[in-house]
């Protein structure tokens, strides 16, 4: 959950109102936020270097700390947060924002080049004219951006901003992608021409953008943005140029969004525009840009789409718990930025404006009814129909299971779920497994999602070779297996796997184990295949020992492995003394 710091006094003026400690905590709760810490600048630049117990000078800025919903971009700035609560109190109509098409001839154009499609392939833009900043706004303006990098950005990965003095430039506007030695520009607050080689390296120790150098260090080519005569105005994600930078007079300002993520970049720009288009002589309005794709084919931004959702005022009295009607939900929906109109004495047509991306279902809309009914305002009952809340069996059964097996004397693991390709499949000795894949995995370690819980618990082992030996380690979780006949084409799967690692292979350990948890489970020993209870049928697997593993039956159906691991896998972990191990479904047994 995103923090926002905003000067008391400076809130309370914009707000025309001023409210004790209490009484604004009070009134956050009320629009569903937290007001988490009353501070000052000193007293966080103190806490920065580990001080304690500063008290707050009454001649310092005092400084509110707010808790505000991850998915509530349009309240991470003061202009935002007034708007909501000039709204939430009724001292104001939400604005109507408007996107504005110049004409033909004024048109801003930022033409996309095909080399972009390497590295981050989409770009939008906006222009704010006749704006007219303050020592304040301007703080709030660059704040909003860093807020939003952090945020919805996630560390300008998905999208970047990029925001420039129009006075400055001169349009139309290119976006390229080039190698990195072509690329030459004073970065932001610097006086000397760099090549972005340079850049990279100039910025490798810096505290706040060296975490960003490695979306793009790598690639062959780099991001940039450029004007009419080549001016360079930003090294996306990483700096802007000197040249086109922001001041307190600045006028007109062009924001360039280059991303990974069109839908979120877009977010990200209506957020920027609606909020301080308000500091423009033609309030709550922005121009549009038009960007031009490699195809010949162009879209206007931003779109600042309004949209309707349709609610039906029933279901919102049963979810919510209330019972109002639709005049009155009307006037809630109100209270929160959202304008809603009642068809019929059952219906309500809601309209979504684009400060509101937050709302994506109608389970939204209810959340925000009851925000602005009051939580507190709704009456408690009990429930209409008596339940009593019990364990799932196949989690009563893992935890009764798990007893038994520590009070065998291993010691319980947990493992993550997801693992590499090769520890499910070469380093077990298999050349292909099926297994479910991540779509965009971060690391090599955390490719698919596991089909066995060996590979976790044999590195778990690994990574403990120095404790005293025997190390007997088990887990009880589940395992992602395909499945074509469920709706999302996988399936969990309950298991439990125990290892024994000791200067002897210690099978005997395994399979006592195996036989404990069968006669707790109340399961008989079959003397073949075909008869009821479980049994032990001579298997080859890779990674087991040949002529050392077997395969665990149960009712006629294979439900496990039992086996000394072979020197090969034993190798591939980097383990030196021999195991074995036993790994059984479960669920069977329910």
């Amino acid at each position: 959950m995103p923090t926002i710091g905003v000067k008391r006094d400076l809130l309370f003026k914009v707000l025309g109102k001023t409210y004790t400690d209490t009484e604004f905590e009070k009134l956050c709760f009320q629009f569903g936020l937290e007001l988490d810490e009353v501070t000052s600048e000193k007293r966080m630049a103190n806490k920065e270097l580990g001080k304690t117990d500063i008290d707050i000078d009454e001649s310092e800025e005092i400084i509110y700390k707010i808790d505000i919903p991850a998915n509530r971009y349009d309240l991470l700035c003061l202009e935002g947060l007034v708007l909501g609560l000039k709204i939430f109190l009724g001292q104001m109509l939400p604005p109507i924002f408007k996107a504005i098409k110049p004409t033909h001839d004024k048109l801003i154009q930022l033409k996309v080049l095909p080399d972009t499609a390497k590295i981050r392939p989409y770009v939008v833009a906006a222009v704010m004219r006749n704006l007219y900043f303050t020592k304040d706004s301007y703080d709030s303006f660059i704040d909003l951006q860093d807020k939003l990098h952090q945020n919805i950005c996630r560390k300008r990965t998905l999208v970047s901003v990029g925001t420039h003095d129009l006075d400055t430039i001169e349009p139309p506007f290119f976006y390229d992608a080039k190698s990195p030695e072509e690329i030459k520009f004073v970065p932001l607050n610097h006086n000397k021409e760099l090549t972005a080689v340079e850049i990279m390296d100039l910025y490798s120790s810096h505290i706040q953008l060296k975490q960003y150098l490695h979306i793009i260090k790598d690639s062959p080519v780099y991001p940039v943005i450029t004007d009419k005569n080549g001016v360079v105005l930003s090294l996306p994600p990483i700096i802007n140029g000197e040249h086109s930078k922001i001041t307190l007079n600045t006028k007109n300002v062009f924001i360039e969004i280059t991303a990974t993520d069109l839908t979120k970049a877009n977010i990200v720009l209506d957020t920027l525009v609606c909020m301080f288009s308000q500091y423009c002589k033609e309030q709550y309005s922005v121009e549009c840009c038009e960007v031009v794709y490699p195809d010949g084919a162009t879209q206007l931004y931003p779109k600042l789409d309004y949209r309707k959702e349709t609610i039906l005022v029933d279901k919102v009295n049963q979810i919510i718990g209330i019972h109002e009607q639709g005049e009155k939900i009307e006037h809630l929906l109100s209270k929160m930025s959202l304008k809603s109109e009642l068809k019929s004495s059952s219906e309500l047509v809601v309209e979504i404006p684009p400060t509101r991306h937050d709302v994506i279902h109608p389970c939204d809309i209810y959340e925000d009814v009851a925000i602005a009914y009051g939580y507190n305002n709704i009456e408690r009952k009990l429930p209409l129909t008596n339940t009593i809340g019990n364990q799932l069996p196949i989690n009563k059964l893992s935890d009764s299971l798990r007893n038994i097996i520590a009070q065998a004397g291993f010691t319980e693991a947990l493992t993550f779920s997801l693992c590499s390709k090769e520890d499910i499949s070469t380093k077990l000795g298999f050349e292909n497994v099926s297994a479910v894949h991540i779509s965009n995995p971060k690391t090599l370690e955390f490719q698919v999602c596991r089909t066995t819980l060996l590979p976790g618990i044999l590195k778990t082992i690994a990574a403990n070779k120095k404790m005293p030996l025997p190390l007997k380690i088990f887990e009880v979780s589940d395992v992602v297996l395909k499945d074509e006949n469920t709706e999302v084409g996988a399936r969990n799967e309950r298991r439990l796997c125990a290892v024994n690692c000791n200067k002897n292979a210690g099978f005997e350990i395994v399979h006592g184990l195996l036989d404990r948890i069968m006669m707790v489970l109340e399961v008989p020993r079959a003397s073949s295949i075909s008869d009821n209870g479980y049994s032990l049928i001579k298997s080859e697997d890779p990674t087991f020992f040949p002529g050392r593993s077997a395969t665990i039956c149960f009712n006629g159906k294979s439900i496990g492995k039992i086996g000394v691991i072979h020197p090969n896998v034993l190798n591939m972990f980097e383990l030196t003394n021999p195991c074995s191990a036993v790994e059984v479904e479960i669920e069977t047994f329910l």
